[in-house]
C-alpha cells in the first residue's frame, strides 16, 4: 500500500532559560494507508511533540515530512485537509449541545449550513451520538465526550486520523468502545490512524504495526508480533516486556538486536 504519512529526519529543538532543549533529534517513519498504527515511547519520547509537527500544529525546526501528499512546510493547509486530530484533553464547549457543536464544526470547515446539518446527523448515527444530540456536552460522560472529539474529528472526512492517548480515564467498557470505532473507521472507510498511547494492551490490541521512539528518535519498529519475537524472545512474550526491553528501561534486549525495523 501506499504511504500516507512520512517524515524523515523530523525534529523540534525547544528554546529555553537554561539552553536548547531536543524534544525530538530525528524522527523517521513511514505509515502506509489504511494502517493502524501504534507510535510508543516512555514519558519524554517526544510523541506529543512529533505528532503535533505532523499536523502542523508546531513548527519542526528540522528534517521533512508529508500527509497525503502535502508537504509539511510548503502546503500546511494541504496537510490539514488531510487529517484530524483528537488531543489529549478533547476540546468540546460543556455549554454547548452536540448538535451545535457538530454543526459548528462543520460550518468551520465551510460546509453550508445544510451540508454540516447532515453531516452532524451522519456522524451522530455513526459513532452512537443520535440520543445525545440535544444534550449539552458538559453532562456526557467521559467514554461519550471522546466519541463527540472524534466525530468532530471527522466532519471532513480526513484520510488520516491522528488519536493523542484518546482512552485515558476512560473505564474499561468505554475503552472497548472506542477500541471498536478505530477499527471500524480503517474497515469500513479506510481511515489511517496513528494512536499515541501508554496502555501497551490497547497498543497491542489495536495496531498493525508499532513505531517505539526513546529520546526523540525511533529505537525499534513492526508488527507487535514480529516485535515480540525479536526482543521479547517469544511471540508469547508481552508487550510491556518487549517494550522495556527495547527501550532499556526492564530486561536488556538481546545483544544482536540493534534498533533497525522488524
Amino acid at each position: 500500500m501506499p504511504a500516507v504519512i512520512s517524515a524523515s529526519r523530523l525534529a523540534r529543538t525547544f528554546t529555553t532559560k537554561h539552553g536548547p532543549v531536543e524534544a525530538v533529534r530525528g524522527i523517521d517513519l513511514t505509515v502506509r494507508e489504511g494502517e493502524i498504527l501504534g507510535f510508543l515511547g516512555p514519558n519524554g519520547a517526544g510523541k506529543t511533540t512529533t505528532l503535533r509537527m505532523l499536523t502542523t500544529l508546531l513548527k519542526p525546526t528540522g528534517g521533512s515530512a508529508a500527509i497525503a501528499g502535502h508537504d509539511l512546510a510548503t502546503d500546511p493547509v494541504g496537510v490539514r485537509r488531510a487529517c484530524g486530530y483528537v488531543a489529549q484533553s478533547g476540546g468540546v464547549d460543556p455549554q454547548i449541545r452536540v448538535r451545535e457543536e457538530l454543526v459548528t464544526q462543520g460550518r468551520l470547515y465551510r460546509l453550508s449550513k445544510s451540508e454540516a446539518v447532515a453531516r452532524a446527523g451522519e456522524l451522530a448515527r455513526d459513532l452512537g451520538l443520535t440520543e445525545l444530540l440535544d444534550r449539552k456536552c458538559g453532562t456526557l460522560s467521559g467514554g461519550q465526550r471522546r466519541r463527540l472529539d472524534v466525530a468532530m474529528a471527522l466532519t471532513h472526512r480526513p484520510r488520516v486520523l491522528f488519536l493523542d492517548e484518546p482512552t485515558t480515564g476512560l473505564d474499561p467498557g468505554s475503552r472497548a468502545d472506542l477500541w471498536d470505532l478505530v477499527r471500524r473507521l480503517r474497515d469500513e472507510h479506510g481511515t489511517t490512524v496513528f494512536l499515541t498511547t501508554h496502555y501497551l494492551d490497547e497498543a497491542d490490541a489495536l495496531s498493525d504495526r508499532l513505531v517505539i521512539a526513546d529520546k526523540g528518535t525511533v529505537v525499534a519498529e513492526g508488527a507487535p508480533s514480529a516485535l515480540k519475537l525479536r526482543y521479547g524472545g517469544s511471540i508469547d512474550a508481552t508487550l510491556q516486556d518487549t517494550f522495556l526491553a527495547i527501550t532499556g528501561r526492564g530486561p536488556a534486549a538481546p545483544a544482536d538486536a540493534a534498533p533497525v525495523a522488524v
